[in-house]
């Protein structure tokens, strides 16, 4: 087999910047939308807690507390949750457009993630001076329950998908794609549900109303370690070429 127009060592150059421009266009756009979001929500939330300071998401208001400030809380809250979910199926269809194998489809959807998680704190801290540390405390996602973290924690995991994303799609375009095998796609997995299970450990107390303070560190690092040398082990092992047995010439990996 030969290899396709466009593809070899540098072949993944223009995806790679095409990837960065849409990452970094779309998260000004959501972090044009949290701007709008916050001249609705913080007079709600100075009406029930006041003395609040300005760009502080906690405490957040609860269901009940929204509902009962304005008649339109529930119907904003739905709008929201929908745009979340809009976010990461626009995130996953730029994947897919890029085509190949599902494995490449998946590392550009990782790192389109990790590039525009990163650009919109960056967006915000130019639009509205916030976060004001890396400290800070920050509302992550409200699906399926409200994630929370320090803004550092969320970076540093878009910063692992983003590298790992990257070079998954470069590997595959020199014809040396990264292979996980079940031990490898085990320890992302696994790592995944331990940061997952972090973000979401303050969940109970931000929804009713409580003012985060403790990030479960141990936890999060565990899930970042593995997930990040689950990856590592598996591009390390790699994938003998069949150029290099005095075969066919190298091509782009497997068909599907």
């Amino acid at each position: 087999m030969t290899r396709l127009p466009g593809q070899g060592r540098t072949g993944w150059i223009p995806l790679a910047v095409a990837l960065v421009g849409f990452g970094v266009s779309f998260a000004y756009v959501e972090a044009a939308v949290v701007v709008y979001l916050r001249t609705v929500y913080e007079p709600l939330q100075q009406s029930i807690h006041p003395g609040t300071a300005s760009g502080e998401l906690f405490p957040a208001m609860t269901l009940e507390e929204l509902t009962a400030t304005t008649p339109q809380g529930l119907r904003l809250l739905k709008v929201e949750l929908g745009r979340e979910l809009a976010t990461m199926v626009m995130l996953a269809s730029f994947g897919l457009a890029v085509g190949g194998r599902p494995l490449r489809q998946f590392a550009a959807f990782m790192a389109a993630f990790g590039v525009w998680d990163i650009a919109f704190y960056a967006w915000l801290r130019l639009l509205i001076g916030w976060p004001a540390t890396l400290w800070t405390w920050d509302m992550l996602f409200l699906l399926p329950v409200p994630w929370s973290s320090p803004v550092i924690a969320p970076m540093i995991v878009a910063a692992t998908m983003t590298v790992c994303g990257l070079h998954t799609i470069a590997r595959d375009a020199a014809g040396d794609p990264v292979s996980p095998g079940w031990l490898g796609w085990a320890a992302v997995v696994a790592g995944g549900a331990l940061i997952y299970l972090a973000f979401v450990g303050n969940s109970r107390l931000v929804a009713s109303g409580g003012v985060p303070t403790r990030f479960d560190w141990p936890l999060f690092s565990a899930g970042e370690a593995l997930a990040a040398g689950g990856y590592v082990a598996s591009a390390r092992g790699g994938r003998p070429r069949l150029g290099a047995t005095g075969g066919l010439p190298t091509s782009v990996g497997d068909p599907g």
